[in-house]
């Protein structure tokens, strides 16, 4: 006569059979996730955040970061072809006709608030700025294939396009342009990796238009986007959201050196911004003035 156990198992061995059979009906669960791996300045923090909002929700993802980062085009065509499940970049209309978007933007905004990097010296050429008007009466540097440039000269400022980034720094100390606009989490950093160069922040002026940065997903991967953005809701909802974008170190150290309550704002229309972004609701977006 056959008997499934030769012995009666006691109580222990049962339970850890038990908890040896869920772990592994979870591992089998659990879908991959694959990204590029690179983990300084922006894919650090996206990848924090897509951790948060991945354990809100009872769905279960393998993390594989086992794609050697690229180029942003190369990115792209990989997320396009279903080599990689998610990336996460600006948006552009260009990007929302090719990847599925999930419209929470990660840095609620913060992207398109910048400050003026200056030559050190050189404040009173900006203290009498107060409109745009005003603005137009200076000199911006701006890589020359940015989004941003495309937004500063269709807001008709006087923009010198350079193709390097590294040589924007240099052209600043040299006179070439009187600013140089950045994001508020990076001038202090940048300023520092250039510690031979006399530049400064400029104190009084904050240039904001809408900058949506967005996490992608393929195409025809809805399941996925559903589950990222049901996971970022929450965090929005429950407060973690809020709390890991202003406790993340640069961030936080950015916006406290930055003053923006004290700054005068000059807003920027952003014409490329794609039309389905949700710039009307408000728990998306940072205000400097909310508090």
């Amino acid at each position: 006569m056959f008997t499934p156990f030769p012995f009666k198992p006691s109580k222990s061995v049962l339970a850890s059979l038990i908890g040896c059979l869920l772990f592994c009906s979870s591992v089998i669960q659990a879908k991959p996730l694959r990204m590029v791996d690179s983990s300084d300045g922006i894919p650090q923090y996206a990848k924090g955040l897509l951790k948060l909002a991945l354990s809100k929700i009872p769905e279960k993802y393998e993390w594989d970061e086992s794609t050697a980062n690229t180029t942003e085009n190369r990115v792209i065509q990989m997320l396009e072809d279903n080599q990689l499940d998610i990336v996460w970049y600006a948006t552009t209309n260009d990007f929302e006709e090719r990847m599925r978007p999930i419209r929470i933007c990660i840095f609620k905004g913060l992207l398109g608030y910048r400050v003026l990097m200056i030559k050190k010296g050189t404040q009173q050429k900006f203290n009498g700025i107060k409109t745009i008007e005003d603005l137009r009466k200076i000199s911006l540097g701006q890589g020359r294939m940015w989004a941003d440039t495309d937004v500063l000269v269709a807001n008709h400022l006087n923009v010198v396009k350079v193709m390097k980034y590294e040589g924007l720094f240099y052209m600043l100390d040299g006179d070439r342009f009187d600013a140089f606009p950045r994001g508020v989490h990076e001038p202090w950093n940048e300023i520092a990796n250039y510690p031979a160069l006399q530049l400064d922040v400029e104190e009084n002026l904050l240039l904001v238009y809408p900058n949506p940065f967005y996490f992608f997903v393929n195409k025809n991967n809805a399941e996925l986007a559903r589950n990222v953005e049901k996971g970022l809701r929450i965090a929005i909802e429950d407060g973690s959201f809020d709390k890991y974008v202003f406790n993340d170190p640069i961030l936080k150290s950015a916006l406290e050196k930055a003053n923006l309550k004290q700054r005068t704002i000059i807003h920027l229309q952003n014409p490329t911004l794609p039309k389905l972004t949700p710039i009307d609701d408000k728990s998306l977006w940072f205000d400097p003035y909310a508090n």
